[in-house]
């Protein structure tokens, strides 16, 4: 039999719905036009909540960027097909292990599983069949919200409700039509509590900006807990790893413990202090107070000596005056050698004072310096790089910055485990300060790259000096189960000119860096 005509078709659902006294609405249009067609429309493609579901998916790694734009474009093109790839490809991410071990990277088992996701055909039923979504996809979309649920917390109730509603649609199974409004309502939930996780993170980590800028300002006269606020202020930056966090929260507690013992010590020794300065007043009230006996005895002595008129009379008179000047003159001994005695306790609590204050800055110093290999941090960095390049610029001398990033440095990790990694990155440090000269300065950048400021150098003898650090580490080698490694690096080096900050020389030592790795690795170039 010849299909028919949709026009003709269109007319007689009219004359249906009128005879059947059916309100003229879209569905009861569409279902007439459907019998009288011999064959169901397939299920409208649900654009809208599935591009509000993209929007709530992560796109961090280069997986999930990828992830992310096979979604989109299985939206546009409306292919079940494509969509039900992509969101395998999810799933096999497993999201919300995969985000609190490591956002920056995919191991190559979770690439290898989401490549050959992609890559298996998919059967779905015939279009004229579609009112239930193959079961795969819709499980697929189950475990993509599960994954998804505990980023967002549990304080939203509501959410949490939504999500187990659909959770339990997706694994009845349920038509299409059921799904599309739950998928809609939960994409457009997700879109809000998305943003307000963002906006709570921001607002967190500005608050502790605050807060510790503001321990800062209150303490400029503590420089041990105005060092330890400048550390929290650089931690608390953007990007958070839960490794740096882990790193910062051993090296305070650290320096916390040390900190508390010396305060109390110096406490108590300001407490010593202030009990000597009262003896000593004290003192000096009673020598006021013997001074004054004295002088009423002397000035009777001299009434009576007017008086005397032989020198029988004089004779007991001058007695009582020898008696009085040898009893004042054992009492000022007595009251001398006191003194003396808290002179000495005075000078001994001033030492003591002054060593106390010097563990307080070294403890507090604790907080520039990386707790893995002993170089300065970060923060150490900074300062140390502005004074040197703020000295040199004073003297007219040159000084230049390289950044050294270890070779291969994964391929350590993944083969020898993170403790020999670290244990590497604790070597390089080592050689590394043996080598260097005096007046440079190291410090640990970031991961396996190492930063060092070199003042007095012209830029052709700070490629040097990271030279004659490659060759020592050709002849020093690495020990990792009793294995020997050798451990090389690429390095780029910059001056910096009179015009610079330290930040844009070592960006154009970044530069020079990612170039000798493009060369080959193991070689320095310069800027």
């Amino acid at each position: 039999m010849p299909a028919r005509p949709p026009s003709e078709i269109a007319r007689d659902t009219l004359k249906l719905l009128a005879a059947r006294k059916l309100a003229p609405s879209p569905d009861n249009y569409q279902a007439l036009y459907d019998e009288i067609a011999g064959a169901a429309t397939p299920a409208p493609f649900p654009d809208g909540p599935l591009g509000r579901i993209a929007r709530a998916l992560p796109g961090q790694t280069p997986v999930q960027k990828r992830l992310l734009t096979q979604f989109d474009a299985a939206v546009q093109q409306k292919s079940w097909t494509d969509l039900q790839r992509a969101i395998a490809g999810y799933a096999q991410l497993g999201l919300g292990a995969s985000a609190a071990q490591d956002t920056t990277a995919v191991s190559p088992a979770a690439e290898a599983a989401v490549d050959s996701t992609a890559n298996t055909p998919v059967e779905l039923a015939p279009a004229a069949a579609v009112e239930t979504l193959p079961a795969a996809l819709l499980e697929q979309i189950a475990r993509l919200v599960e994954n998804v649920m505990p980023a967002l917390g549990t304080e939203d109730a509501r959410l949490q409700q939504t999500a187990d509603t659909l959770l339990q649609a997706l694994r009845a199974p349920s038509p299409a039509q059921v799904l599309q409004p739950m998928l809609a309502d939960l994409g457009f939930r997700l879109s809000f509590a998305a943003e307000d996780q963002s906006a709570i993170r921001a607002g967190l980590l500005a608050s502790l900006q605050l807060i510790f800028q503001n321990i800062g300002e209150l303490s400029l006269d503590d420089r041990w807990l105005k060092g330890q606020a400048d550390a929290l202020q650089a931690a608390a930056e953007p990007p958070l790893t839960l490794r740096s966090l882990d790193d910062l929260q051993k090296r305070l507690k650290d320096v916390i413990v040390k900190q508390s013992e010396s305060r109390q010590r110096s406490l108590d020794a300001q407490a010593q202090m202030k009990d000597m300065l009262a003896s000593f007043i004290a003192r000096l009230s009673q020598m006021t107070e013997s001074s004054g006996v004295y002088q009423d005895k002397i000035e009777q002595c001299a009434d009576r000596l007017g008086a005397v008129r032989s020198l029988e009379e004089m004779a007991p008179v001058l007695q009582e005056v020898i008696s009085a000047t040898r009893a004042m003159a054992l009492d000022s001994r007595v009251h001398r050698d006191e003194l003396q005695s808290l002179q000495d306790k005075t000078a001994a609590t001033q030492a003591e004072i002054g060593r106390l204050q010097e563990a307080l800055e070294n403890a507090s110093a604790q907080a520039r310096h990386d707790p893995l290999t002993g170089a300065l941090n970060r923060k150490g960095l900074d300062e140390a790089a502005d004074r040197e390049v703020a000295r040199a610029r004073r003297a007219g001398t040159a000084v230049c910055i390289g950044l050294l990033d270890i070779d291969n440095f994964k391929q350590i990790n993944d083969r020898l485990g993170h403790a020999s990694g670290d244990a590497a990155l604790v070597h390089l440090a080592q050689v590394a300060r043996e080598s260097l000269r005096a007046q440079d300065t190291l410090a640990r950048y970031g991961g396996e790259e190492f930063v060092v400021v070199m003042p007095d150098t012209p830029p052709a003898e700070g490629v040097a000096v990271l030279q004659r650090l490659q060759r020592e580490l050709t002849k020093r080698f690495f020990l990792a189960n009793n294995d020997k490694v050798l451990i090389t690096f690429s390095a780029g080096v910059s001056a910096v000119s009179a015009s610079d900050t330290p930040g844009d020389a070592l960006k154009r030592a970044d530069q020079a860096m990612y170039l000798a790795k493009k060369a080959g690795k193991n070689r320095v170039m310069l800027a």
